[in-house]
């Protein structure tokens, strides 16, 4: 949760005037998600994002377990031949060329398609697309982990499912735990002073 700084600064962020988007619900994409086969979208040539191996399983694992939950966001390629670019979602869509995802909708891959636009916006968009995630906080997936521990998951199995390092796991509940133990009234006598 943010805290009250962080709210007031997020609504004094400056948006460049004149950026109006398309008006009314039947006008958003996300109110169009339609079902096509993975072979109809191809990666553009130009996404700078990149996803480490373990990320790209969690993706997957994701995939596995909660089905899909975001579309690919598409502009058409060739509009009389229903083929289509991707403009967001090259690894949810990487991900779909595995059998058991691609097995879960018959080989379809759920889309939005944005309005032709020219290559410089495209560009935009996809690096809008990937910076708008923005990132974890380390204390609060610290205290995410050790809830999670606490409600009867092993450290093994969570490393598996959040495709994380046992170091990683270990780090992170020390942390979340850091203030219970360190909460005790006396101190140990490991170290004297001589």
């Amino acid at each position: 949760m943010p805290t009250a700084e962080e709210q007031q600064r997020q609504r004094r962020l400056v948006v460049p005037a004149g950026l109006v988007g398309p008006k009314g619900l039947e006008n958003q994409p996300v109110g169009t998600v339609r079902w096509v086969r993975r072979e109809l979208v191809a990666a553009n040539d130009y996404n700078p994002n990149a996803v480490a191996p373990p990320e790209l399983r969690l993706l997957k694992i994701s995939l596995l377990s909660d089905g899909w939950t975001q579309p690919l966001v598409v502009r058409f390629k060739d509009e009389t031949a229903s083929r289509y670019e991707l403009v967001d979602g090259y690894h949810r869509w990487l991900c779909a060329e595995d059998e058991r995802i691609a097995r879960m909708t018959d080989g379809m891959v759920p889309i939005v398609v944005l309005p032709d636009q020219p290559l410089e916006h495209r560009m935009m968009s996809t690096i809008r697309h990937n910076r708008a995630r923005g990132e974890h906080k380390v204390q609060d997936m610290a205290s995410i982990v050790v809830f999670i521990l606490e409600s009867g998951l092993d450290d093994h199995e969570l490393s598996l499912l959040l495709q994380m390092e046992k170091e990683e796991v270990s780090r992170l509940r020390d942390r979340g735990n850091m203030l219970k133990r360190g909460s005790g009234d006396s101190f140990s006598q490991g170290w004297v002073a001589g």
